[in-house]
């Protein structure tokens, strides 16, 4: 089938802090729309103001003390008057890959299509975007307890940074994917690379096109990009970002994996006593724009996405897509 021919969705696509949710929910609306979220952390329940979670209209999102797997489970979630999938679909201490998630958006995305509205993909995830528009194929590697001790024993002996260089040495695209300051992922990155003996990034397969995709980019000049994030942090703060990363670390642990995302894991270094509230929050600023900086490189090696400057562009884009292509 040529391309033309096939179902066509929108991807949304950007650094963090870019305004990616509102964009994508301006286009909804306009273009009967749905959204479907790219993001490996929003989809976690109550991890809702660090994560920057489209705030839900129906209000519990922004209460983690009311919030239990049951009330939640079956709930639909809906924004702005959106509904949006793939948002608060796991608990913090369930696994959930790039594999599931593929499997997940299609499904979602196949049903918005049904459904007669237009899909709409955003994210940050840039390995779950290409999941998606690229068709790619994960290799199954299961966990290996032995390789997990020996590298969590370099990372005691020699640092956490001496590990992530020898990932990158083995596979250099990790540089833009992973974070250097999440043990978990280093580590499984590594598992991966070293039981099939090639880069994660070479073992991913890219299929046939599945959709007729428009890929726009929100482009935001360094120190504008900045500003954003650490007024966002501020926010977040505000908010009760403390009380929020509280309640779920007592309810589950707070060496919890979903914890290591940017956010939390400084916030609990500072109810452990560890550094200061100020200090979390100038750490939680440097290391959102170090992950800003590797999504930007990760998104400017695809030469199919549209970058936008100002957002008041994307209407006429959209629509000579939704109707001309």
């Amino acid at each position: 089938m040529t391309k033309n021919k096939l179902p066509k969705i929108i991807t949304i696509i950007g650094p963090t802090a870019s305004g990616k949710s509102d964009l994508a929910v301006k286009i909804a609306r306009e273009f009967n729309g749905e959204i479907v979220s790219a993001d490996s952390r929003q989809i976690y329940r109550g991890m809702d103001i660090g994560t920057a979670k489209p705030p839900s209209d129906g209000g519990f999102a922004a209460n983690p003390k009311s919030q239990t797997p049951k009330s939640k489970k079956n709930r639909n979630y809906f924004s702005g008057g959106i509904r949006h999938y793939l948002i608060d679909n796991k608990n913090p201490d369930q696994d959930y890959s790039a594999g599931q998630y593929k499997k997940d958006a299609l499904g979602a995305i196949n049903k918005i299509i049904k459904s007669g509205k237009l899909p709409i993909l955003v994210g940050g995830t840039g390995l779950y975007v290409d999941a998606v528009v690229k068709n790619l194929e994960f290799p199954r590697v299961k966990e290996n307890k032995k390789l997990r001790a020996r590298l969590e024993d370099e990372i005691n002996s020699k640092g956490l940074g001496f590990v992530f260089k020898e990932l990158v040495r083995l596979d250099p695209e990790a540089a833009y994917i992973i974070d250097p300051k999440n043990p978990r992922r280093v580590i499984r990155a590594l598992e991966v690379a070293l039981t099939l003996g090639k880069p994660f990034s070479a073992q991913r397969k890219t299929g046939e096109s599945l959709y007729n995709t428009l890929e726009i980019g929100i482009a935001v000049p360094r120190r504008e990009l900045k500003e954003k994030i650490a007024k966002r942090t501020k926010q977040m703060v505000k908010d009760g970002l403390v009380g929020e990363v509280e309640v779920l670390a007592k309810r589950y642990g707070p060496n919890c994996k979903a914890f290591d995302a940017i956010g939390y894991r400084e916030i609990i270094d500072y109810l452990r006593g560890e550094i200061s509230l100020a200090e979390a929050m100038e750490q939680i600023n440097k290391n959102t724009w170090h992950y800003a900086r590797r999504q930007i490189a990760w998104f400017r090696k695809n030469h199919e996405v549209c970058w936008i400057r100002n957002p008041r562009e994307v209407s006429s884009l959209v629509r000579n897509f939704v109707i001309c292509s």
